[in-house]
């Protein structure tokens, strides 16, 4: 993890720093900083000499905010990554749509786009070595109103894709939601991925400021050999140790 950094932001946005690029996955708002040794992201954004790598999942608010693209002037390399959903000015250099199934080679950057159970992809990045999954709003969506056929068509509909991720078993960071909302069915998407896909390190997600769900979740999992990041609050520097 040498020149591995990773910082969460808020809800499912993340900042990855690699050894040659920052990857800036889902942004959404700018949280408060909560201490004096946060970073928050325009600290980190405007500040780095690397490459950027802009990616967003879907055009939902919580995932997409137009904010991005006032970026595009202040750095010398900036690629934008968007899903097919989201509209955008098709004028604007450095934008790459892309679909399901679709991938992208930014650069010797591969990207590939899996589906999701809800809005528009989830992302597979190798970048610098490693494999970063972003999952979007993928997940095993179990609401407890929902119909028997609703039901099944979910767990169907989620466990195919996650068969089509699962060939591709070397991933080192998947975030993930864990969505609080979904009450005591909170992890079955979380727990059914680390089972099958097993990364390295899962970082959850998509949880707004409902941190606890960090530890409960963690502690769902474990059996499965998979190292949970623990994450306390807004602007952190996540703390992972992991054989990455």
């Amino acid at each position: 993890m040498k020149n591995l950094k990773i910082y969460y932001i808020y809800h499912s946005c993340f900042v990855v720093e690699t050894k040659n690029y920052l990857i800036v996955f889902d942004y959404f708002k700018k949280p408060l900083k909560n201490r004096d040794d946060d970073i928050s992201l325009d600290e980190k954004i405007l500040n780095t000499k690397k490459k950027v790598l802009i990616f967003s999942s879907h055009s939902h608010y919580d995932h997409f905010n137009k904010e991005i693209f006032s970026w595009k002037n202040k750095f010398r390399i900036i690629e934008y990554i968007l899903s097919s959903d989201i509209i955008f000015n098709n004028e604007l250099q450095s934008c790459h749509k892309i679909c399901e199934n679709e991938a992208l080679d930014i650069n010797g950057v591969k990207i590939k786009a899996y589906g999701s159970t809800d809005l528009g992809v989830s992302f597979l990045v190798e970048v610098d070595t490693l494999k970063i999954f972003h999952a979007g709003d993928l997940n095993w969506w179990y609401w407890k109103d929902d119909t028997p056929d609703e039901e099944k068509y979910m767990k169907e509909y989620y466990q195919k894709i996650i068969e089509q991720i699962r060939k591709n078993n070397n991933i080192d960071i998947a975030f993930f939601p864990v969505d609080p909302r979904l009450e005591e069915f909170y992890y079955l998407g979380g727990e059914y991925f680390a089972e099958n896909v097993k990364p390295k390190l899962m970082i959850p997600m998509h949880f707004d400021e409902n941190f606890y769900i960090c530890k409960e979740f963690k502690e769902k999992i474990e059996r499965f050999n998979v190292e949970v990041a623990l994450i306390e609050r807004t602007n952190y520097l996540l703390r992972v140790k992991t054989n990455i």
